[in-house]
């Protein structure tokens, strides 16, 4: 039997463990825990904080192996407590962006403290040890076995999904103007200042004099004043009043803002699976999309894919999605095809199978670890008791 750890929270890692429960019909426990270590980034080894995470930590622990069977933890981040855990565990990554910024490779987020590598540390000794891992695209697949040595057969590639029901065409437009829209976070890893620049040059050009660019989305977590660094550079591209920003919205609001917008565009330069390109697929929005990642796997044939660090092709793209009909035509037709593709229920029906086969698994390993030595002293003794000849 296989225990769905469900995670209380607004983010995306949250978003995929609720989803997963509200079409999976197994064991459930819900938890607050991941969002609560979310919102202690960066803080000292030593704080009042930190020190009572601990306790807390302590408890979560106890109470995961108090469980029966196996217990399916939604995110790579619960691998620190899967590292002490007696029972077997599958465990889902999501992506290597904090594993990159802990080891020194890049800078995706922000370079942890020493409270923080410490906890990294756990959640990737974790993901070593769990029996299996489900991975949300092929591109975090190669990561784990090329910087994690995690052999190929231990993982299993499930991809995530949108909620078509939420996301689909909203004709009622958020804002009287043409805009460009970006969806996410402010971190170096979604380039946004590159967007910036490549708004700033279309800015040049009379014929998009009245466009804007709205961004949906909070800035990112504590760590870095990540607001702070695209208002200095909105100011150094004189973009002051052209950059719209909406802080986090509902989902109805979400869908028409994509249904609405001149072009979705994400030049994100990594991304575990990336959700914004397909759920503005699903509400008939034209995406450009950096071409690096998981992205070519997930937005396929229905987005025109970029070089992200390459201005020059990011703005050549936005203006021939911006003036081609016919482009725009068939970006919002292929969306539309590629966005059916991913489904919840169809995520769910794949993890459920990876449940039976872990149970399978576990159960022959079970049955031949009882019946081995049983057979041998069975055999040994037949031996034993075989007449000498003559």
């Amino acid at each position: 039997m296989v225990t769905l750890g469900v995670t209380i929270g607004k983010g995306s890692q949250d978003l995929y463990s609720q989803k997963l429960a509200e079409n999976l019909d197994v064991p459930k426990i819900c938890t607050d825990i991941y969002q609560k270590s979310c919102e202690l980034f960066n803080i000292s080894l030593l704080s009042k904080a930190s020190v009572e995470t601990v306790w807390r930590d302590f408890h979560f622990i106890r109470m995961l192996n108090r469980l029966n069977g196996v217990v399916h933890l939604p995110n790579q981040h619960l691998g620190r407590y899967g590292f002490f855990l007696r029972l077997p565990y599958i465990i889902t990554v999501h992506d290597l962006i904090r594993y990159f910024d802990f080891k020194g490779y890049d800078v995706l987020i922000h370079r942890p403290n020493f409270r923080d590598r410490l906890y990294l540390s756990l959640d990737y000794q974790g993901v070593k040890k769990a029996i299996k891992i489900i991975a949300v695209s092929y591109a975090t697949k190669r990561d784990l076995v090329r910087y994690l040595g995690i052999p190929e057969e231990r993982i299993a590639v499930i991809h995530e999904a949108i909620d078509r029901k939420i996301f689909k065409l909203i004709r009622q437009r958020p804002a009287p103007y043409p805009y460009i829209l970006y969806v996410g976070a402010e971190h170096p890893r979604k380039n946004f200042n590159n967007l910036l620049k490549a708004f700033g040059r279309l800015k040049q050009e009379g014929d998009f004099r009245d466009l804007k660019l709205v961004k949906v989305g909070k800035a990112g977590g504590q760590e870095v004043d990540f607001r702070k660094e695209t208002l200095l550079a909105i100011e150094t591209l004189n973009l002051r009043n052209e950059v719209i920003f909406t802080e986090r919205v509902s989902n109805e609001e979400l869908a028409a803002y994509y249904s609405n917008a001149e072009c979705f565009v994400f030049p994100s330069l990594y991304e575990g699976f990336g959700f914004p390109p397909l759920e503005a697929m699903s509400c008939g929005c034209p995406v450009i999309s950096s071409s690096v990642s998981s992205l070519p796997e997930v937005v396929g044939e229905a987005a025109l894919q970029v070089n992200a660090h390459d201005i020059d092709e990011l703005v050549k793209a936005i203006q021939e999605t911006l003036t081609n009909k016919n482009l725009r035509r068939k970006l919002t037709q292929e969306g539309f095809k590629q966005a059916r593709k991913f489904s919840w229920e169809h995520a769910a029906q794949e993890t459920l199978q990876l449940y039976q086969e872990v149970e399978e698994r576990l159960k022959n390993y079970r049955t031949k670890k009882y019946f081995a030595p049983l057979a041998f002293a069975f055999l040994w003794g037949g031996r034993a008791a075989k007449p000498k000849e003559g």
